[in-house]
């Protein structure tokens, strides 16, 4: 495993503060053993908020027809719905969550070419309600594969993420399995498939990014 580069800021920043907290703790708090509590409490936060941004070495199952996970998380919703910002057609959703234990690096779903990019600034409501998908700031990205398929991922902020990376552009190859970017604190992914892919899911599981094959095409 490997920090994500983005957020190597961050996660020093972490440490700094809770460096700060702990010498505050030891000069102005006198009980021994609260102090020691308490910064026992502030050194977990940080190994914690170091897991949390770790790009974690997964074998990578997804290729050109086969649909990995894009993120570690919970399925929360499998259904049919209008994708109207790029596809412009029916579609198969498969939505995951991710709660605040999950790794939340993204990677690309399917190997091909990104054939569509774009940010959307907005909203910070809950991942997990439906308006999210379409009220809270997200980054949509479509990725073509050598057959012709789309495979269109929202990368969806949640009530505590500040910040999307996404490392898309038009053009650009990709492998499936290799890492999108990442999306900080609570969040979710959006997949829209073909209506002819075959979803290999169900709701309530969970999955692992690279590894959990969502659909074939």
């Amino acid at each position: 495993m490997r920090l994500d580069k983005n957020t190597y800021g961050t996660v020093l920043l972490v440490y700094a503060l809770s460096a700060v907290l702990a010498f505050l703790l030891f000069r102005f708090v006198h009980t021994a053993w609260l102090v020691r509590l308490l910064v026992a409490l502030l050194l977990g936060f940080c190994l914690w908020q170091t897991y949390f941004h770790m790009v974690p070495d997964r074998r990578r199952a997804g290729s050109s027809s086969l649909v990995s996970a894009v993120a570690d998380g919970k399925v929360v919703r499998i259904r049919r719905a209008y994708e109207k910002e790029f596809l412009c057609r029916e579609c198969q959703i498969v939505s995951v969550y991710m709660d605040f234990w999950d790794v939340h690096a993204n990677f690309w779903p399917v190997t091909g070419c990104v054939s569509y990019t774009m940010y959307h600034p907005g909203e910070h409501f809950l991942a997990f309600k439906p308006k999210a998908s379409e009220e809270n700031e997200h980054t949509c990205t479509c990725i073509r594969t050598a057959d012709g398929k789309d495979v269109f991922f929202k990368q969806l902020a949640g009530g505590f993420a500040r910040r999307i990376v996404c490392y898309a552009r038009e053009g650009l190859d990709v492998t499936a399995g290799e890492q999108c970017g990442i999306i900080k604190f609570g969040s979710r992914i959006d997949i829209y498939l073909p209506l002819d892919a075959e979803i290999l899911v169900e709701k309530g599981q969970y999955v692992r990014a690279c590894e959990t094959i969502i659909a074939r095409l």
